[in-house]
């Protein structure tokens, strides 16, 4: 009887640190509520870097929350439009500050997803040029994705994958949250 007892204290006390320290691990990190510096300074670099070029390069997204992702999700499913994403809430790089979509402007104002375009009439497609820009500042291009192709979707995944950022890992030093201002 004093075994089985002494068995069940140590079964109990085990589980009971078991428990606590997993609630450590997982404590819930905040989720940004921005696009990340790094993100947004090359973000910028690469809409001059594009303008002395003579291409106008808008960006049409960036921070995209959990919502606006399944929403955006919705698309082509069960709201009208083509399909745009395979991502929900929580699965897009966008949801943690880490990706833009961009696009291009015409000079009458129009913006345009045209990746044949030559506004510059250098002879390349403008589209081609500013992908070519963002990877030299560090973008990775969803036109280089193997399966499906995000054309306008550039990110910076700091080798973090979406299952780290889930887990709460975030980029070094450089995430913004809604909880920043409060430590």
């Amino acid at each position: 009887m004093f075994t089985i007892t002494l068995v069940l204290v140590f079964i109990l006390f085990y589980l009971d640190s078991k428990s606590s320290t997993d609630l450590k691990k997982n404590q819930s990190v905040p989720l940004p509520t921005e696009l990340n510096p790094v993100v947004k300074e090359r973000s910028d670099q690469l809409i001059q870097q594009a303008a002395k070029k003579g291409i106008e390069v808008v960006v049409t997204d960036g921070f995209r929350s959990a919502a606006d992702q399944d929403q955006l999700y919705k698309q082509g499913r069960t709201t009208g439009g083509n399909i745009v994403t395979n991502a929900k809430g929580g699965e897009s790089y966008h949801n943690f500050g880490l990706a833009i979509d961009f696009a291009l402007e015409t000079p009458s104002g129009d913006v345009i997803w045209d990746r044949e375009y030559d506004r510059n009439e250098n002879g390349v497609a403008d589209w081609t040029e500013v992908v070519q820009m963002a990877k030299a500042l560090g973008f990775d291009w969803g036109g280089d994705w193997k399966g499906f192709k995000d054309y306008p979707h550039l990110e910076m995944n700091f080798g973090l994958t979406i299952a780290d950022l889930q887990n709460g890992e975030r980029p070094a030093g450089t995430s913004l949250t809604a909880d920043s201002d409060k430590e």
